[in-house]
């Protein structure tokens, strides 16, 4: 049973602000502590192990990539070797490169022919084109005659001629004449003057016949 000089717990104190012992601990607070929580609390996540791989398959695959960079180096040396040894030898690596669109051959008149002879080249290529066009206009008004009645013998004839013509005219005497302009050499011109003659002499009998 309460008694009626309990004391209310809301009343305030009458304490002398100037008093010496200045304020008096609250020791009747009602409100309790906060409880302690660990340093960690907001931390506190499982955490994922990654498994890595163990140091020998780390050690075999470094091994690994530095044989097949060993190997790459060997091969590149061994490829600028041949390089140096053809070059000092004077031959030439050619790649194909004409037509664009299939390439069969190497021309590079612009840039291994030397400019006073690049005219001369080029018109010797214009000749060669013609040629071909012409033998390709030889089969298509053969190919004419034929169907009006002149005979089969000679379309086929003018395949024959086609087919043996165009590379028969590159290797005989177009390609000795590039060659000649690209060195400028003394003896490459004799060779392409020499065969330019046996190949066009049996034409030009024909004709004054």
């Amino acid at each position: 049973m309460a008694g009626r000089y309990d004391r209310n717990p809301f009343d305030e104190d009458d304490v002398n602000p100037f008093a010496g012992g200045g304020v008096p601990p609250a020791s009747n607070s009602r409100m309790p502590p906060l409880p302690h929580e660990p340093a960690g609390f907001y931390n506190d996540r499982a955490t994922v192990d990654i498994p890595l791989g163990s140091s020998k398959d780390l050690k075999q695959k470094e091994k690994e990539l530095q044989s097949k960079e060993a190997e790459l180096n060997k091969r590149e040396r061994e490829l600028k070797r041949r390089e140096e040894a053809a070059a000092r030898a004077g031959i030439v690596i050619e790649t194909k490169n004409w037509p664009p669109f299939m390439p069969i051959i190497h021309h590079d008149i612009s840039n291994e022919i030397p400019i006073h002879l690049q005219r001369m080249q080029y018109l010797a290529f214009c000749s060669l084109l013609g040629l071909t066009l012409c033998l390709f206009w030889n089969i298509i008004a053969t190919t004419a005659a034929w169907i009006k009645g002149a005979g089969v013998v000679i379309w086929l004839l003018a395949i024959i001629y086609f087919i043996s013509g165009v590379p028969g005219a590159y290797v005989l005497w177009y390609r000795p004449l590039y060659n000649a302009m690209r060195t400028e050499s003394a003896l490459k011109f004799g060779w392409f003057f020499l065969l330019y003659l046996v190949t066009t002499l049996p034409s030009s009998i024909t004709l004054l016949d």
